[in-house]
């Protein structure tokens, strides 16, 4: 029995440069495979992702025998405008503060995205509760139910 016993030679460079290649092979696998893993992410839909249904919505507030509408403009994520409509004459001579407390209420709202936290002069403290009030109803009717 005649053994022949044949020798490979490696070379070092040949050796590192597969162990690199095989490498980079794998490293490119696990990147493509983490790439193109199909995720089950679910896109909101136009419901879902607003916080208010757009348009302009009112909410009434009596002063003595005259009715003062408070109205707020909003889109999907945010409040645009408050303000007072109609402001008769009779009600900005008995109630001189209210238009200045709206203006003030109102850049603090439109400003803030909320009804917490907002200041207003001792003065003007049982107005400005009320008008609070009065926007908060009209974003309750504004609010896209969860």
């Amino acid at each position: 029995m005649s053994s022949k016993t044949k020798i490979v030679v490696l070379r070092m460079k040949e050796i590192i440069y597969t162990a690199i290649f095989i490498g980079l092979g794998i490293f490119l696998i696990c990147l493509f495979i983490i790439m193109f893993h199909s995720r089950e992410e679910t896109v909101p839909t136009w419901e879902e992702a607003s916080l208010y249904t757009p348009g302009v919505y009112t909410s009434s507030l009596t002063l003595g025998s005259e009715q003062v509408n408070v109205q707020v403009a909003v889109d999907r994520d945010q409040i645009n405008s408050v303000s007072i409509v109609p402001l008769s004459e009779s009600i900005t001579t008995m109630y001189p503060l209210m238009q200045p407390a709206m203006d003030d209420l109102a850049q603090q709202i439109v400003a803030s995205q909320s009804l917490d936290n907002l200041s207003y002069p001792s003065e003007t403290r049982y107005t400005s509760e009320a008008l609070i009030m009065a926007v908060g109803k009209a974003l309750d009717k504004a609010c896209v139910p969860q």
